[in-house]
């Protein structure tokens, strides 16, 4: 099978708000990494991170939440509703995913890389903070039938409540999923765990060694990351013409 081309803004939707930055020259994208920012932010930082990051053979996509703050506040959100945990006063990050499952499934990945730019699932990560990366832990468990994606980076994000189905071994989705967050002051506790480990057949947890959850802000803490993405982006350097991938 021929790999992916790099994806244009043309291949997906006007509707949905995204870059794409392409491998450093003169590789060609063999892999595709979505990135999923927090509540209340855009994708502008995750655009930065992508240029940082400069992973050869691997386009990058940065979306942007589909629904505004409300109240004039800034930034957007993944979540269908906006609410507030009346306890802490907190906006709650679980309200449903829906309209991330319609743009990220179905109008990104399924018609925009798949359909449009020739990639595989197997080809396509994700990786969000926060309420985008519970979008992107809801995305892989949608449907444990569907072929496998090539992983889930969670950034402090839990397993939505709507996607938290247990599944016998068996149907369990193949997606592998890696988890991280803070020893202390964390959202990703033993019980969000346990979930995850309930509905995906392979799951990493990695725990910082510092309380509070956040990006990674050392090189220690992206370390787990950049191991992660090593095993499972595509690369096509080295490989003869005509081989046959053994997955």
């Amino acid at each position: 099978m021929m790999p992916g081309r790099l994806p244009r803004r043309s291949d997906f939707p006007s509707s949905v708000i995204l870059s794409v930055t392409p491998p450093p020259a003169p590789h060609c994208p063999a892999s595709v990494l979505i990135l999923l920012h927090g509540l209340g932010d855009t994708l502008a930082p995750f655009t930065r991170l992508a240029q940082q990051l400069a992973l050869p053979e691997t386009a990058c996509i940065a979306l942007q939440g589909p629904a505004p703050l409300p109240f004039d506040l800034d930034g957007f959100r993944w979540g269908d509703d906006m609410l507030f945990d009346e306890a802490t006063g907190e906006m709650d990050l679980d309200t449903g995913f829906e309209d991330a499952l319609r743009i990220v499934e179905r109008d990104v990945i399924a018609k925009g890389l798949v359909e449009n730019c020739g990639f595989r699932r197997r080809e396509i990560v994700l990786m969000g903070y926060g309420q985008g990366a519970m979008a992107a832990l809801a995305v892989a468990a949608a449907d444990p039938s569907a072929e496998e994606l090539g992983g889930v980076i969670s950034i402090a994000g839990p397993l939505p409540a709507s996607a938290g189905r247990s599944y016998s071994r068996a149907r369990k989705p193949k997606t592998p999923v890696l988890l991280l967050g803070g020893r202390t002051k964390t959202r990703i506790t033993a019980a969000h765990v346990e979930t995850v480990e309930s509905v995906f057949e392979y799951v990493d947890y990695r725990r910082w060694d510092r309380p509070g959850d956040g990006m990674p802000s050392s090189r220690a803490e992206m370390l787990p990351i950049m191991q992660f993405l090593a095993r499972r982006l595509r690369s096509q350097s080295g490989v003869p013409d005509g081989s046959v991938e053994m997955t």
